[in-house]
């Protein structure tokens, strides 16, 4: 049996953990087995757990460092969806023998640029060894008004879909990290492996939707894939207009050496970008937040009833107002 190449698990919290709770009196400095931490006035607790697992959402060699921020900014991207301001969260980290201490700095460095940047702070969790690979589980919590949460059944006939930033990145940056698309200059490469590595939160922006927006998630399956939910639990069917879908030139390019680049950018996932219906009446709104935050939002089609006899459900259309062939419609875990 390895032994671990770490120092003893208290002794790596205080080193590496304990300074990243400093300035959340409810940490106790992770010196006690709990937390506390109310939200602020008038405003209501929103809770988002997430896991990432090294295989599965991020490859064994990736920086230690961009690790741990895809870890906590994927949780971020929930509460940014939500309509919430993000304020604190916990971490449970499963550890192989075979990891070393420098890598635990890298990791711990990672969180410490994130919290700066986005005002939050580390305030419990737990480290375990694993036969396995790495685990990392974030707990993310943040402040909305009472009762004005964005949840995904309060979009009606008539409403856009709309959505934040460029869709399809992260899902071309990964087959770029497996070599799967050779034909693409350094440039493009570069900027679709950051993507896929380092997403980009609208913690700023998705406050902003509170009010305009009547239905909201993050895109982390696949956009066709996370726009079902909204149909399901809204009771409506959804309109996409391929051609209206925002792709940034990287993914342009990349989609061009692939037979299904398109599909794989509607159903590749990490995009964490924020999905959302809303009214007509409120398009010169949207436009306004687009402009103040300097981050695109799209409108990629509309919601409807569904006819008698058919189901709720997403349907993809192409420039010539056909349906648009998807073998899957995103990622599923089983």
């Amino acid at each position: 049996m390895q032994t671990s190449r770490l120092p003893g698990e208290f002794a790596l919290i205080a080193r590496y953990f304990a300074p990243l709770a400093r300035g959340f009196p409810g940490a106790y400095g992770l010196l006690d087995d709990a937390a506390v931490i109310a939200p602020a006035a008038g405003c209501e607790l929103v809770a988002k757990t997430d896991a990432i697992i090294g295989g599965v959402h991020f490859l064994p060699d990736d920086p230690a460092d961009l690790i741990a921020r895809k870890a906590l900014r994927v949780n971020l991207s929930d509460l940014a969806a939500k309509g919430a301001q993000p304020r604190a969260y916990m971490l449970d980290l499963a550890l192989p023998n075979t990891i070393e201490e420098d890598w635990v700095a890298a990791f711990a460095r990672g969180l410490a640029i994130d919290q700066a940047e986005y005002s939050v702070h580390l305030i419990g969790g737990d480290t375990n060894s694993t036969p396995g690979p790495v685990t990392i589980g974030i707990m993310a919590f943040g402040d909305i008004a009472a009762g004005r949460i964005i949840r995904r059944g309060g979009a009606h006939p008539g409403e856009g879909i709309f959505v934040t930033g460029t869709i399809g990145d992260a899902a071309l940056g990964l087959r770029v990290l497996r070599g799967e698309i050779p034909c693409i200059d350094a440039a493009a490469a570069q900027f679709l492996v950051g993507r896929y590595r380092l997403p980009q939160p609208r913690v700023t922006l998705g406050p902003r939707l509170v009010g305009l927006a009547t239905a909201a998630l993050d895109i982390s399956d696949g956009l066709v894939a996370d726009l079902r939910h909204i149909c399901e639990v809204s009771n409506l069917v959804a309109i996409i207009e391929t051609q209206r879908v925002p792709l940034s030139p990287a993914a342009r390019v990349a989609i061009a050496t692939e037979n299904n680049g398109l599909a794989l950018a509607l159903t590749g996932g990490d995009d964490y970008e924020i999905l959302f219906t809303a009214p007509p009446s409120v398009a010169d709104e949207l436009a306004e937040v687009s402009q103040a935050f300097g981050i695109p939002i799209t409108a990629i089609g509309h919601m409807e009833a569904p006819s008698a006899g058919t189901k709720t459900g997403v349907r993809v259309m192409d420039a010539a107002g056909r349906p648009f062939a998807l073998e899957r419609e995103g990622w599923v875990h089983f």
